[in-house]
């Protein structure tokens, strides 16, 4: 129901909507004012076949303006039953022999969406990943490479470029067997196409430690309160210069502030959680160590809190 002008009644009504009609009816005077009109929103009734098919809508996905087709094309399902069986299969063997220009496109991006949802990545992040890959491809010069590798570096390109950066180690567990060094290869290669064809470097964002702090933190199953004074650890930390890595000062800052709270983690926990091994955990603390008293919110821990620590 809304409100639209009635020209019976010569003011705004509410109005209802007939949907096996498509008429639009004033409430009050009952005046169908519009009539036959289009029902643009989903239908969920269901058209599935007797094969065990559960979609409950009979149209396709949306369109894709990176496939030559729209990816509005048809695809012969396989035979469902003894009827029509012989008709149905050679239609399939036909379409399969006939070439489709977009095949490995399709394979690609479906390979980039199971990543993204095994990471947890939003939409934006996958259709960036999606529009890397058809720029490198389109330049048909990826031809030998690891597809795997390349296909985890484009979405690693696309969580920096959209500012949710994750670590290759996290790229990789979702990757298909692509190691960490092949995924650096292939990004490097990316970014060299990409730089080739606009003629100028290839933005990729800046990786701060408070990137990953929130997930590493959610990963071990911090309180609020540890998480805040995490971040503002990492805020801070900023400030001095600490040559090492935004995802070393992270995992250092989360050992830091475990060690200052009562639900201590130990660090092999740490280590897991984050992706840093125990060696670069114990560096970095002793890099942030003469810091602390900066670093750490006053709220959250006293002096003589931090001088209980153990020294590095």
């Amino acid at each position: 129901m809304g409100d639209v002008y009635c020209s019976d009644c010569k003011r705004q009504t509410e109005v209802v909507f007939d949907h096996s009609a498509g008429d639009t009816v004033c409430s009050e005077c009952g005046l169908v004012l519009e009539s036959h009109s289009i029902d643009e929103t989903s239908e969920w009734r269901t058209f599935a076949n007797e094969s065990g098919d559960n979609d409950p809508v009979r149209v396709g996905g949306p369109t894709n303006p990176l496939l030559a087709d729209g990816g509005l094309s048809t695809v012969i399902a396989k035979p469902n039953g003894a009827s029509g069986e012989f008709l149905s299969s050679s239609l399939g063997r036909w379409q399969n022999r006939g070439s489709n220009p977009d095949r490995g496109l399709i394979i690609a991006f479906k390979t980039i969406a199971t990543m993204s949802d095994r990471l947890g990545l939003v939409a934006t992040i996958k259709d960036r990943a999606n529009e890397i890959y058809k720029k490198v491809e389109d330049q048909k010069s990826s031809r030998g490479r690891n597809q795997d590798a390349l296909l985890a570096a484009c979405l690693y390109i696309a969580c920096r470029q959209e500012d949710k950066p994750r670590t290759v180690k996290e790229i990789c567990s979702v990757a298909n067997g692509a190691t960490k060094k092949e995924i650096g290869r292939a990004k490097e290669y990316i970014v060299k196409q990409l730089g080739l064809e606009t003629g100028q470097s290839v933005e990729m964002g800046t990786i701060h430690a408070g990137d990953f702090m929130r997930r590493f933190c959610s990963n071990l199953g911090m309180n609020n309160q540890a998480v805040k004074a995490a971040q503002e650890s990492v805020q801070k930390s900023e400030e001095f210069d600490i040559r090492r890595s935004p995802i070393s000062i992270a995992a250092a800052v989360i050992y830091i502030i475990t060690q200052l709270s009562d639900d201590k983690k130990p660090l092999r926990d740490i280590s897991l959680a984050t992706g840093v091994a125990e060696g670069t955990i114990r560096n970095s603390y002793k890099d942030l160590y003469p810091h602390l008293a900066k670093i750490i919110p006053s709220w959250y821990a006293k002096e003589e809190d931090l001088k209980n620590l153990c020294s590095p």
